[in-house]
């Protein structure tokens, strides 16, 4: 088939090539000349056949709302409009609404696989009308892992965005016991050889995982991980997952821990620990650190109150 590709980043730039190798033309806009394909959102639309199908891999928010938009007005009856970034699940009805008005169609796909979808495949999670999703399944068919799994049509327009929601959510509180496990690990003396405790468990363990995969290869580029440092970001899907949580009255313990964890990295010289400590010398009489950053050698101790 033949495709538009708006944004050609990590993501977008590997799975336009991911659909050439399937033998689809791909006419490719980013912002960056040196990426695109043609000049403008106009020439991308102008160089496809109808129906026309466009796929964006902006980042979310108003990036994504202005695109849609734009194409909303260069599109026309029986195109189609995929967008495979991570937009919150609820912006998408309304661009489905906005797109429908102009007898657009619309499919929100959420896309998994990074760096490595390329050569692996990528998880697909999509939404919308099944006619919709009909005009765009030749490239979903080449996106997709080689294997049986890996794409699902899960609902309606905002079902693949919530699906990868939660998907993100799982993967943080994953990540945080992986993180959790490897400090135990490396602060107990008894373990002289961490990294191949971690990659004795790649294989027969029930916590085996491409997550713990890739923490084992990060171990084997840089031992120790000291030249990394100890900050996250967190890119949304985590907050929204628990906030869908909280509106559903579902408890997520480990997800939202593992958000909070996050927040905390953050931090050099955590105020709320601060006054933990603050508290603990004033009630127990237990002594505490003079200032600094965060697990730095105490220069000092302050004396408990007599």
């Amino acid at each position: 088939m033949d495709i538009g590709m708006i944004g050609l980043g990590k993501m977008g730039g590997n799975m336009r090539e991911r659909l050439r190798r399937g033998g689809h033309t791909v006419v490719g806009f980013d912002r960056d000349p040196e990426l695109s394909d043609v000049e403008s959102l106009e020439k991308l639309c102008q160089a496809l056949p109808s129906p026309k199908v466009v796929w964006v891999m902006v980042p979310s928010g108003d990036p994504t709302r202005e695109t849609v938009k734009a194409l909303g007005a260069l599109l026309g009856e029986g195109d189609v409009v995929v967008d495979g970034g991570n937009s919150r699940w609820t912006d998408d009805k309304e661009h489905g609404d906005y797109l429908a008005e102009r007898s657009v169609g619309f499919v929100d796909c959420g896309v998994s696989g990074g760096v490595w979808g390329l050569d692996n495949g990528y998880a697909l999670m999509c939404g919308g009308d099944a006619k919709h999703v009909a005009v765009v399944q030749p490239a979903f068919d080449t996106l997709k892992p080689d294997g049986e799994f890996g794409f699902v049509h899960a609902g309606p327009v905002g079902a693949g965005h919530f699906s990868k929601m939660v998907h993100n959510g799982i993967e943080y509180g994953v990540m945080q016991a992986y993180g959790e496990g490897y400090e135990l690990l490396e602060k107990a003396a008894v373990c002289e050889n961490v990294t191949e405790v971690l990659r004795s468990w790649r294989e027969g363990t029930v916590v085996r995982s491409w997550l713990l995969d890739l923490l084992v290869a990060a171990l084997d580029d840089d031992p120790g991980l000291s030249q990394i440092a100890g900050y996250a970001e967190d890119s949304g899907e985590g907050r929204w997952t628990i906030e869908a949580a909280i509106e559903h009255a579902v408890p997520m313990h480990a997800i939202t821990a593992a958000l909070y964890a996050r927040f905390q990295s953050r931090q050099e010289d955590p105020p709320a620990m601060k006054a933990v400590a603050a508290m603990r010398n004033q009630f127990g009489g237990h002594a505490v650190r003079a200032g600094g950053a965060a697990g730095a050698t105490p220069t000092a101790d302050i004396d408990p109150p007599q």
